[in-house]
């Protein structure tokens, strides 16, 4: 979840480092906002229409482990990495979404899925989206709203029954 991503809002949003870190959950959109990428404002309106509750975190781009660890407890959720994966024809893409806390092994993986010798892919090619069973039982989950200075939860049950059909995917549970 953390780590990566646009950093669309710099430092010079916060005070200092000690502000940046005190975070709060806020419910829903944010009441301003001005400096906030398209993007990021497109998720919320996503998340509004199909009348979702979510809370929001605002922060400093999380740039170290730390600082991801921070922003994890104050959500309360179950936080994924998101890994964007394709066979070596490179004919077969997936994106898989698994704890933060999960070690991922390729072969574990390509044996439940019948794909052998998975590897990173271009994010121009997903298709399959592929959900560890552990993220599936968290309550909340934790993700960037498409931009690494806010963090949102929902619950994990609308990401299945609200979300993905409205945006007309479906996923392959996996173990690893």
């Amino acid at each position: 979840m953390c780590c990566g991503g646009d950093h669309k809002i710099t430092e010079d949003y916060y005070n200092d480092k000690e502000e940046a870190l005190h975070m709060e959950l806020q419910k829903g959109r944010p009441q301003d906002t001005t400096g906030r990428l398209a993007k990021e404002i497109r998720t919320y309106d996503l998340l509004d229409q199909l009348g979702i509750s979510y809370e929001r975190i605002d922060h400093a781009p999380a740039m170290t482990m730390e600082d991801c660890q921070e922003i994890d407890e104050a959500l309360q959720a179950t936080v994924c990495k998101n890994l964007f994966l394709c066979n070596r024809q490179e004919t077969a893409f997936y994106l898989l979404m698994i704890p933060d806390t999960k070690t991922f092994h390729t072969k574990d993986l390509s044996a439940q899925i019948g794909s052998a010798r998975l590897s990173f892919a271009k994010p121009e090619y997903m298709e399959k989206l592929l959900i560890d069973e552990d993220v599936l039982s968290g309550e909340m989950i934790g993700c960037h709203p498409c931009i690494n200075t806010s963090s949102i939860r929902f619950k994990t049950s609308d990401l299945i029954e609200k979300i993905l059909p409205a945006m007309h995917h479906s996923f392959i549970q996996v173990k690893l």
